[in-house]
């Protein structure tokens, strides 16, 4: 049986190493908004990467969620209204933050990108705000 942390540490140099090897392979940050967003409104002859990662991306977790024994499973009992509120919530400071977690957090910090830290200490307080609001305060 595998430990929790171990997992943990497998899943974050994956995710290191896939970033790497898109910045290495294709010049291109592996900010996960981005990439959609180049899907949603594309630019000729840039589409291609950007569906392969998204596809292997959700591919992989599907994979893992189906494979894995104890995998965590997503759940069913959150109201889907808050659901669409949180994601559009999401997607504005995104926009606001010009990036994602993914490419602030992952690349964003590997190449001591002082917008990079700063957009990342603004998510980690805004989700410890978020978390103890939520837990503490409202239910």
């Amino acid at each position: 049986m595998t430990v929790a942390w171990l997992q943990a540490l497998a899943g974050g140099v994956l995710v290191g190493l896939s970033a790497t090897s898109l910045l290495w392979l294709n010049g291109r940050i592996a900010g996960v908004t981005g990439i959609l967003d180049g899907v949603v409104f594309p630019k000729p002859a840039d589409v291609s990467w950007r569906v392969a990662f998204l596809v292997g991306l959700i591919a992989a977790g599907g994979l893992y969620m189906a494979l894995a024994p104890g995998a965590p499973q997503a759940r069913a009992d959150f109201p889907r209204g808050g659901l669409v509120v949180a994601g559009l919530l999401v997607g504005f400071g995104t926009r606001m933050g010009n990036g994602c977690t993914s490419g602030h957090g992952v690349c964003g910090l590997g190449r001591l990108s002082s917008r990079s830290l700063t957009a990342v200490m603004t998510f980690m307080a805004t989700a410890i705000a978020t978390t103890f609001i939520v837990r503490k305060l409202w239910s």
